[in-house]
Parts: structure tokens; sequence; C-alpha cells
């Protein structure tokens, strides 16, 4: 192979292996970096401490709410609910999201922590998904 033939076989390489690069990192995970968000808003319950009565019900501010980014095991984002209990996840990419948020109880008859969780899927590049009211349980 002369000095030629090995610039262009160089060349042609080069080019394959860049356009090959630039084929896979199109396809971008779940994540941020795109148009979409998710917002909602957090509803408080506060019991007494036998679940037996309920002593009232407010916007959830200053709640931690989570956002899992396709399968990842862990936790992507967080956010804090402002003074109305609301929250918004923005910059999202198409892909699959769990958002979630820890509750003092499920339900009057099962005390303990427990997760509210809502699987969500953003199917469009600018989808704005709103999660509605999300309850949780206090103590």
């Amino acid at each position: 192979m002369n000095k030629k033939q090995l610039h262009r076989w160089f060349i042609t390489a080069s080019l394959f292996a860049g356009i090959t690069f630039l084929i896979s990192s199109c396809e971008k995970p779940a994540g941020e970096g795109g148009k979409a968000s998710v917002y909602g808003k957090i509803w408080v319950q506060e019991w007494n401490n036998s679940y037996t009565v309920l002593n009232g019900e407010h916007a959830g501010m200053d709640e931690d709410v989570y956002i899992i980014y396709g399968d990842d095991v862990n936790y992507g984002d967080k956010q804090t609910t402002n003074y109305n209990g609301e929250f918004e996840f923005k910059y999202l990419r198409k892909g699959k999201y769990k958002v979630f948020i820890y509750s003092r109880f499920r339900a009057l008859n099962k005390s303990g922590d427990s997760t509210v969780v809502k699987e969500i899927e953003i199917k469009d590049t600018k989808e704005k998904i709103d999660l509605g009211q999300l309850l949780i349980y206090k103590k």
C-alpha cells in the first residue's frame, strides 16, 4: 500500500468512525436536556398519633419530590415544593420516568413510611405532564 492509498484508507476509516459516533449519540436516554416537563401538587393530611382523627389538610409546602430517569436505580433530581405545594421537573427528554414522594403512611390502617410513586412516559419533545394532586399523610 503506497502513501496515497494509506491516506485514503485513513480518511475513510475516520469518516466511518465519526458518522458511527454521531448516529449513536443521537439516541439520548431519559433525563435532563430536553424541553418537556412534569409537574404536580402535594396535598397533606395531618392525623393524630393513632391515625383515628384527621387534624387537618393543607398544601404540602417544603416537601421533597424526587424523579428517577429511565431505569436508573437512584433518583436523578430532587425538587422542593413551593408554598402552595407545587413542583415541576423541567428540561426532560422523551422517555420513562418515576416521580415519587415519601408519605408517613399510605392508608388509615397501615402505619410506617411509604412512597407515593407515579410512573410516566414522555412521548413528545415539548410535552407537559400534569400529575395532578398527590396525597401524602403525616401524623
